[in-house]
């Protein structure tokens, strides 16, 4: 892929509060275009969404009216992800020089409350219990665990982990330590999994500044190379939320597609990754991508994270944000908030957080519903 870098980062708060969706939004592209030193007038292209929140596009009330081209983007939890790839393109393709990236998100309290009707079912499927999406991850890290001895207590150490992560993090809504065992008594939602060991829905917003690589010495923050930006959906044969079936035959999966395609356009391997973010809507999912990205072999989970490698200070630093557990999920935003936080750590500017002897190589992979995914592979 040809370079494409990423000058500027800004990110709100996470979490509950009085502000508006659109008010994170539009902080944290003010915030990402103060730290690449770039005014809105000299964007040329802007790409952004959201879930619940409204439309993006319609930032620029706020932003400036300059007439900036900008194209709304709705993919489930893949938003971001897919608002990136946009921008990435608009900058090779020569539409511009310069280009914002924003992802946020305002739900309500409770659970999300998707209709059969929006993803292509038929309403029974919804009378049916099968729109939980609780249910489908139980079931999914269930058959998971059985096939490849994966035990309830792992799940509990990546939540912990997840936990303290949060607590080192200013911009996380969860920052209370949890222990392993306060995690497994948290109460069963869908077996295995318990109370604590799911992220909540959420708020928060975050933003990039894009730039092609010969503006790298006439802005201000420090440039970051995006090595590869994909997305990619479900094919035959997956088990995904809203589709949770068992063909004949190996399963597909739309996470190991992702991440394939990212590290092949990179020109990097996963063994060179020194931080990565992986999508943990709950513990399990974390667990499973993994593998499914490349980072070790089904199984190989279970003496990974209790020999801490996935820890801060580990051999493969995993969700050092405290990832979704931690940060909650504001759809549009959750893709984003990856990418910023891997920004953050290949500046060597993560604070507390901060993976030791300077990282040059991150990967960040986000999943959603009903099938859907995106990575990046980032290098500094």
């Amino acid at each position: 892929m040809d370079e494409v870098l990423i000058v500027g980062a800004g990110i709100s708060r996470f979490g509950r509060s009085e502000a508006t969706g659109r008010r994170h939004a539009v902080d944290a592209v003010r915030t990402a275009l103060g730290d690449a030193g770039i005014p809105w007038s000299r964007v040329g292209a802007a790409f952004g969404g959201s879930d619940a929140a409204g439309l993006a596009d319609t930032l620029v009330a706020e932003l400036g009216l300059t007439g900036v081209p900008f194209v709304n983007v709705k993919n489930g939890c893949a938003t971001g992800g897919s608002a990136l790839v946009s921008a990435v393109n608009a900058i090779r393709s020569g539409m511009t020089d310069v280009a914002v990236v924003v992802g946020f998100d305002k739900h309500p309290r409770g659970a999300f409350d998707p209709r059969p009707q929006d993803w292509g079912l038929d309403e029974a499927y919804g009378r049916d219990g099968l729109m939980v999406t609780t249910q489908f991850f139980g079931m999914k890290i269930q058959r998971y665990m059985h096939d490849h001895g994966i035990t309830p207590r792992t799940l509990a150490l990546v939540a912990e982990k997840a936990y303290r992560n949060g607590s080192l993090n200013p911009n996380a809504w969860r920052r209370a330590k949890l222990s392993a065992d306060e995690i497994l008594d948290s109460g069963m939602v869908n077996d295995p999994l318990t109370r604590f060991m799911f992220c909540s829905p959420g708020e928060g917003a975050a933003a990039l500044v894009l730039c092609s690589p010969r503006l790298a010495g006439s802005v201000g923050g420090e440039p970051v190379s995006l090595r590869s930006a994909v997305v990619r959906s479900r094919r035959f044969g997956s088990f995904e939320v809203f589709s949770p079936w068992i063909p004949a035959g190996a399963l597909t999966s739309v996470s190991r597609d992702a991440a394939t395609a990212a590290f092949e356009l990179a020109g990097i391997g996963p063994d060179e990754v020194d931080v990565c973010q992986l999508q943990d809507t709950e513990s399990g999912a974390e667990v499973m991508h993994m593998a499914e990205c490349g980072f070790c072999e089904d199984g190989e989970q279970e003496r990974w994270i209790r020999s801490g490698a996935t820890e801060i200070g580990g051999a493969l630093p995993v969700n050092t944000d405290g990832g979704c557990i931690a940060n909650g999920e504001p759809i549009g935003a959750s893709g984003l908030r990856q990418v910023h936080e891997v920004v953050q750590q290949l500046r060597g500017r993560a604070g507390d957080r901060q993976v030791p002897g300077r990282p040059s190589v991150g990967f960040t992979h986000v999943y959603g519903a009903p099938g859907v995914s995106a990575c990046t592979v980032l290098a500094r």
